[in-house]
């Protein structure tokens, strides 16, 4: 029998008696409404969380996302059941749209907040924290995966097969992707061994340094101190030797060496120079004052003494500008004192 034309009548008609048009519109009305009101409720969730934790809003969002939106729509479906007459038929479909939406939602929500927390977790600090992608990837696909087995089990789907097959291809994908999984398996081992960290400091033993920003499943990402980026191999990092300057502590010691002529008197120009040391290091911000610094003299060569003065700074990064700032000040006590520094002429 040929479905007739929706007319004016009808759809009076349904208003009145109700009827599949009504209905429908009925249940889109109610999704809009149920995420519109959760729209505000986790708006006013998320600014009470901020104000009584210590974890950001940008944290909160991200944990919460999709959630007005799916949370809005099983609100929808369960006031569209609770409401309206419907059929049997239409309530079986409800209860499915239901129940999928639950297990969609649980998932999404379980796999933003176990990435929040191990971002949180493994970020060194505010300043410093960095979108760690291989966390996040692998996290979100294991849970999204669970979640994907399940709906397919509410609808009566059996998943052993499935499961069979997953395990058969996963075997054939290890063997294809060798290099792929090299390197996923090495970034996490690399992240929970927390010999590398985000934001600290490294130096490669090919000679490239920067301070580590991102680590996805395949590369890690360093940003040099001139802005540009670095991606190596995460199996590259695992397997060759890295400097960390920022383990166990970010401050280190550097030695300035210093030639000076024979005819110095050799216990003065060690007191000029420890009190020039003393005075950056208390007033400079990239110093560390309470450290004692140390003259060493370390060589008699062809035309002169050469000694290394020995500062700590806070960071790798302050090693310049330390020196800039100690070598202006120990060229003019030089002068003032009459100390002679060792000039070559090739």
């Amino acid at each position: 029998m040929p479905k007739r034309p929706l007319t004016w009548a009808m759809l009076m008609e349904e208003f009145q008696h109700g009827g599949p048009y009504v209905h429908f519109l009925a249940f889109i009305l109610f999704n809009i409404l149920g995420i519109v009101i959760l729209h505000y409720v986790f708006k006013w969730l998320i600014r009470l969380l901020t104000k009584y934790t210590h974890v950001r809003k940008e944290d909160w969002e991200s944990t919460f996302r999709f959630m007005p939106v799916l949370l809005g729509m099983q609100l929808g479906s369960q006031l569209t059941k609770d409401i309206l007459d419907l059929p049997k038929f239409v309530r079986h479909i409800l209860n499915a749209h239901f129940h999928s939406l639950v297990i969609v939602t649980v998932t999404l929500f379980v796999a933003h907040l176990t990435s929040s927390y191990l971002k949180s977790r493994l970020s060194r600090s505010e300043e410093r924290s960095s979108s760690m992608s291989i966390l996040s990837t692998v996290v979100d696909i294991g849970v999204y995966m669970v979640g994907f087995l399940f709906i397919l089990n509410s609808y009566g789907i059996s998943i052993s097969p499935l499961l069979t097959a997953l395990g058969a291809g996963g075997l054939a994908s290890a063997l294809a992707l060798q290099d792929t999984l090299a390197n996923l398996f090495s970034g996490i081992t690399t992240i929970f061994s927390k010999q590398v960290r985000m934001g600290d400091y490294i130096k490669l033993a090919s000679g490239e340094a920067g301070r580590v920003v991102d680590m996805n499943w395949r590369n890690t990402t360093i940003r040099t101190a001139t802005g540009n980026m670095i991606i190596v191999p995460n199996k590259n990092i695992a397997a060759s030797n890295v400097m960390n300057y920022e383990q166990p502590l970010a401050e280190c010691t550097i030695s300035i060496p210093i030639t000076i002529t024979y005819d110095n008197d050799l216990q003065k120009v060690e007191q000029v120079t420890l009190d020039v040391a003393r005075y950056i290091l208390k007033r400079s911000e990239y110093g560390v004052s309470g450290f004692e610094p140390l003259v060493r003299y370390d060589q008699l060569g062809e035309y002169g003494i050469r000694f290394q003065v020995v500062l700590r700074i806070r960071n790798i990064l302050d090693e310049a500008t330390l020196k800039h700032q100690f070598i202006k000040r120990i060229f003019n006590r030089y002068r003032e004192e009459n100390i002679q520094l060792l000039v070559r002429h090739d």
